[in-house]
């Protein structure tokens, strides 16, 4: 089969010919039709090397499943799937993918394949943060703030916190066509984050009681002014060094949100995944949910996929790149 991959640190893409996979017990072989690009991807691929042999990046996929293991009950050969993988497993950037069925939800009937493949990374990122860390909603009436929530993962946690709970939203968006963006994912009020702390303290004047945060680093202060006693942040970023003494007196707490910890532990629900797919995926037909796509490539080729990674490098994206297949 024909895969993209880098052999050095912030090398070239190359495409290069892999054996097909074979499923083990409770794999699926995926025929990929769309993958999507996500800043874990450029941070691999910058932050990793790979000493020579080829490193085939990507999680976010759309595709049909063409092969089953003999432990396999959720899927059949035919279905058309979604799913974001394993870091612990090569990546989606192939012609074909095997990856465990306790990850993967279905596909959308309402999207095509990149529309789909836009959505599995960030809905499992956004979903678990609100619904596993923060624990909502727990009938309180409470107000959250979305840092980058014109971003892939910031779109999506408006999202289903618009829907399934009853929050507030307020997201970070300092560009028009940001703030319009986030407005249409679900933000009650926007904010700049330039000058974070005057502009929430303008829509939200009795502060904030949850912060959702990929952009960590050097704002654990702000944040603590920002929230009410008893709050908490999730955080999905890798901060060095990170100072949280300003937290205590509040009593606020900080919790990690790191996607691949299922399919990297394995616990008894690691179906939890599967099941969250499938419940976004009734949302997305019901029109609840949209995707996020905003910019769609096409033909996974080296050149396709260095230009997917330059896009979400750039910092200026609203949603998510897709490429197809």
């Amino acid at each position: 089969m024909k895969a993209i991959a880098y052999t050095e640190k912030s090398g070239p893409f190359t495409e290069i010919d892999l054996p097909e996979p074979t499923p083990g017990p409770r794999d699926l072989v995926v025929e990929v039709r769309a993958v999507s690009v996500n800043p874990v991807d450029t941070k691999l691929h910058h932050g990793v090397d790979p000493g020579g042999e080829p490193k085939v990046l990507g999680f976010d996929a759309a595709g049909v499943v063409t092969a089953v293991g003999d432990e396999v009950t959720l899927f059949s050969v035919g279905d058309e799937v979604m799913e974001a993988g394993s870091i612990l497993r090569p990546g989606t950037n192939a012609q074909y993918h095997v990856v465990d069925e306790r990850i993967v939800g279905r596909k959308p009937s309402t999207l095509d394949w990149a529309e789909a493949a836009a959505l599995p990374l960030t809905a499992i990122t956004a979903w678990e943060s609100l619904f596993d860390r923060f624990r909502l909603p727990d009938g309180r009436s409470r107000t959250l703030l979305v840092m980058g929530a014109a971003g892939g993962v910031g779109s999506m946690v408006l999202q289903y916190a618009r829907a399934l709970t009853d929050l507030t939203l307020v997201g970070t968006a300092s560009r028009e066509a940001s703030r319009d963006w986030a407005t249409a994912m679900g933000a009650h009020h926007t904010a700049d984050h330039h000058d974070l702390v005057a502009s929430v303290r303008k829509v939200a004047p009795d502060g904030v009681d949850l912060v959702f945060s990929p952009f960590t680093e050097g704002m654990i202060e702000t944040y603590a002014e920002l929230l009410n006693p008893g709050g908490g942040i999730v955080a999905i970023d890798e901060p060095e060094g990170l100072e949280t003494l300003p937290l205590k007196d509040k009593s606020l707490a900080l919790h990690w949100e790191l996607m691949f910890t299922r399919p990297m532990f394995e616990p008894a629900d690691m179906i939890a995944q599967h099941e969250l797919l499938d419940r976004t995926a009734e949302l997305v037909e019901a029109g609840t949910v949209r995707t996020t796509l905003s910019e769609r490539l096409d033909g996974l080729t080296p050149a396709t996929l260095q230009r997917a990674h330059e896009l979400v490098e750039g910092g200026h994206m609203t949603g998510k790149v897709a490429i197809t297949v």
